[in-house]
Order: C-alpha cells, then sequence, then structure tokens
C-alpha cells in the first residue's frame, strides 16, 4: 500500500500563490490515479482535483478551475497542486490519495496526513 506525505502548506494572502506537494512510497505511485482533496474547518472533505497515471488527464471541481493545476512527475514518485489567486474560501487541509471513481464520484482510497493552508483576507 502506498504511503502519501503532504507538505507546502502555509499561511498566505488573498491573491497569493502556494505549491503543494505529495510524496509516496511503499506502492505503484506511477500507475494510480491520484488527487487532492480537502476539508474546511467544520465541514465535509470535498474533491479538489485528480490526475490520470501518467499525467494525460487533469480534473478539478469548480470552485478552483483556472486558478490550481495538478501535475506529477512519476521519476520523482510526487505529485504537486500549484494554487494562484488563492481566496480565503481555500482555507482548509488539503490532503492527497489514491482516488478511484465509484458510485459517479471520486472516492479516496489512501490518504496522506494532510497540511493546512490558510489564505487571509
Amino acid at each position: 500500500q502506498v504511503q502519501l506525505v503532504e507538505s507546502g502548506g502555509g499561511l498566505v494572502q488573498s491573491g497569493g500563490s502556494l505549491r503543494l506537494s505529495c510524496a509516496a512510497s511503499g506502492g505503484i505511485f506511477s500507475t494510480s490515479t491520484m488527487g487532492w482533496f480537502r476539508q474546511p474547518a467544520g465541514k465535509e472533505r470535498e474533491f479538489v482535483s485528480v490526475i490520470t497515471p501518467r499525467g494525460g488527464s487533469t480534473r478539478y471541481a469548480d470552485s478552483v478551475k483556472g486558478r490550481f493545476t495538478i501535475s506529477r512527475d512519476n521519476d520523482k514518485n510526487t505529485m504537486y497542486l500549484q494554487m494562484n489567486s488563492l481566496k480565503p474560501e481555500d482555507t482548509a487541509v488539503y490532503y492527497c490519495a489514491v482516488v478511484a471513481w465509484e458510485s459517479g464520484r471520486w472516492v479516496g482510497n489512501s490518504w496522506g496526513q494532510g497540511t493546512q493552508v490558510t489564505v487571509s483576507a
């Protein structure tokens, strides 16, 4: 089973940028569809973005489309989330996960510990 470790979170002003990383080990990262989710305080975890194993296809939640970019480097077993034009409503704990399409939605099957992103107004 793959182990995932997120990094790159922090405090940033509205309009700023952050790049999150997700380092994978112990599994077949290069053949796994991977994704980012986030969980604002007091709310349910929500889908952010997904990328296919070779990076040929990506999907985004409408709330981040045009601002966030997902990518991966299979040689480094690492996935990234470049977040630009950040808004206070992007504040959340961000998780990376191995994902699958189940019952009409993306579902995480292996999770990292999360990294906090806080966007100040």
